[in-house]
């Protein structure tokens, strides 16, 4: 026990405040006590969230006690959802101000909650977690959903993944959601209760998908029908019969087939995990038309059948549903025209036809309809023997003929040599024209290469017989310049049809001008090729005289002969075989004179 008979008062001691409204203790000590004092309370910053117990409540506010010096009041409207709050809950509080001007703890219990639901909401949203929501309300395009205190938007295409025609029967309704969009700038958040059933779904497919088996058979019911194809529903997982999976046979739209609604079997043909795609088949369920096609059916036989495709190559003919041949068109005439199927056949045309040749392990089938009539070459020689004249039409130029046509698939080539005995033709265009008829005569015929070459001057005499004894060497005769080439020279009209050639030193007339195109004169025949079919001629030669030749007096005959004929005739052309002869009889006449 201490001694408190020998006790010594302190030094430093002050008596004369004993009594007074001094504080009693110095100032270090006070600001030690103090310290100490501070210690017993929480280390509270501002702007932070703590937990806080209700110490007193009353009709308008609510006493929180945080472990500061002082407690903070909070409106009792901020605990409007809380009816059951009572003294000695525990409460989050947001520190708004430790001390106010008054010296006042400030609370906020509405801006914790909020803060709580952002970082919660977050969370949420990076974890894809599934979060309950209380609907509140309807608004335009969605509704309005509150999660963790906070007002979310639910748009109307994220409420189920079927189309909802009235949104207020979701309203006062508690409905798991995900978090899908937030907008931490403009506060907004968005929530999909659609994407729950779609990952509900997606598990069902692929628990589906994972048993499947190509060639399974699976009843579905049909969801839908589009041009291409129908949509089949497996219980859970859809799965596409392409159009050309529904029948053998082909059709236009798929509704020929099935209806919507319908409960149908369907074969599994192929499917893809990663994409959950499913391809479906319904004809397969059927054996393929080609096993049943008469085993008896060979190349040569006749066949009957409806155009079902039509295209400029050719056309398919359906002859059982199922099983299709092809006509191409070069087996549709024996004419060696090109054409399309088109101007022969058309879609739904009833034909018969021959088989060309038949695979059934390509399942492929070649048909032909020219072979229902008799191939007009096989008796060609005897139909267009050498020599027989016939008339043709014309159907193509070229550069070197003219290619007509006899009769359907007969087709001839006449050589521009062989147009005129008298012209040079440059192009057989200058002669006749496309779609004209024409006479020709026969010149060769070769079977087995379908060809025939065909003349049309072969059908009058070589004129050039008669020519030699006409356009004797020095004979005058009146022309006409056609043309004139580059070099000057000229292509002269003679009479009779026949054409010569003047030099350009052979145009100069008497007045040294040079003679010029459309001009009529006298030339005089300087040179007479019969083997090449050549005349030349020369006006210079006509006003310039030669000297008087001994045949002078048959040349005269000669002239008067033709002078003769000329006055009995308005016109001879080339064509005229009959004023040829005379003129050449009569020639003969006069020489045994």
């Amino acid at each position: 026990m201490r001694d408190i008979k020998n006790v010594q008062p302190l030094a430093d001691f002050d008596w004369d405040a004993v009594g007074s409204e001094q504080m009693v203790y110095a100032a270090e000590d006070k600001e030690r006590m103090s310290e100490a004092y501070d210690k017993t309370f929480n280390q509270i910053g501002d702007q932070q969230v703590v937990e806080g117990i209700v110490v007193a409540k009353d009709n308008r506010e609510v006493i929180v006690n945080i472990g500061f010096k002082s407690d903070g009041v909070i409106p009792l409207n901020e605990f409007r959802y809380n009816p059951d709050l009572k003294v000695g809950d525990t409460v989050e509080v947001f520190v708004v101000q430790k001390e106010d001007a008054g010296g006042q703890l400030k609370l906020s219990h509405k801006d914790a909650r909020i803060l709580k639901s952002w970082e919660r909401v977050n969370q949420a949203f990076e974890s894809q977690e599934i979060i309950n929501g209380y609907v509140k309300s309807r608004t335009k395009g969605g509704l309005i959903v509150d999660v963790f205190g906070i007002e979310a938007f639910l748009p109307g295409s994220q409420i189920d993944v079927k189309p909802i025609r009235d949104y207020d029967v979701f309203v006062d309704k508690v409905m798991e959601f995900k978090v899908v969009k937030i907008n931490n700038e403009y506060k907004n958040v968005v929530v999909s209760h659609k994407a729950l059933i779609e990952d509900e779904i997606e598990a069902q497919k692929a628990e589906i998908i994972a048993k499947l088996e190509k060639g399974q058979v699976l009843e579905g019911t049909v969801k839908n029908i589009t041009s291409y194809g129908v949509f089949i529903d497996l219980g859970g997982v859809d799965g596409l019969i392409h159009i050309t999976d529904l029948s053998w046979g082909r059709i236009q739209h798929p509704e020929e087939i099935v209806k919507l609604d319908e409960k149908i079997k369907v074969v599994i043909l192929d499917f893809d995990e990663g994409k959950k795609r499913i391809a479906l088949g319904l004809k397969q369920l059927t054996p393929h038309p080609w096993d049943s096609l008469d085993a008896e059916l060979k190349v040569g036989d006749r066949v009957k059948g409806k155009v079902v495709v039509l295209a400029d190559y050719g056309a398919f003919v359906e002859i059982i549903p199922g099983v299709e041949g092809l006509i191409h068109v070069t087996e549709m005439s024996w004419s060696q025209h090109l054409r399309t199927a088109h101007d022969f056949l058309k879609i739904g045309d009833e034909v018969e036809a021959v088989i060309l040749t038949l695979d059934r392990e390509e399942r492929k089938m070649s048909l032909g309809i020219k072979q229902l009539i008799p191939d007009p070459w096989a008796n060609i020689a005897d139909k267009y023997p050498v020599g027989s004249k016939h008339n043709a039409v014309v159907r193509n130029f070229t550069n070197f003929g003219i290619f007509v046509e006899l009769e359907e698939g007969v087709d001839g080539l006449i050589h521009i040599s062989d147009l005129s005995w008298s012209k040079k033709i440059k192009h057989p265009a200058e002669f006749t024209k496309i779609g004209e008829s024409m006479e020709v005569v026969v010149l060769e015929v070769d079977a087995e290469n379908r060809r025939l070459s065909l003349g049309h001057k072969q059908l009058e005499e070589n004129p050039w017989d008669v020519f030699e004894s006409i356009f004797t060497m020095n004979s005058v005769h009146e022309g006409t310049i056609m043309t004139v080439n580059d070099k000057g020279g000229a292509v002269i009209s003679l009479p009779y049809g026949v054409e010569g050639f003047a030099p350009k030193s052979h145009l100069v007339k008497e007045d040294k001008s040079v003679a010029k195109a459309d001009e009529k004169l006298e030339f005089k025949v300087i040179e007479f090729s019969k083997e090449n079919k050549k005349i030349v001629v020369s006006h210079t030669r006509v006003w310039q005289p030669e000297e008087p030749k001994k045949e002078e007096k048959k040349g005269n005959t000669e002239a008067a002969a033709v002078k003769k004929i000329n006055e009995g005739l308005e016109k001879t052309t080339l064509g005229d075989i009959d004023v040829l002869a005379s003129l050449k009889e009569e020639m003969d006449k006069n020489e045994s004179k």
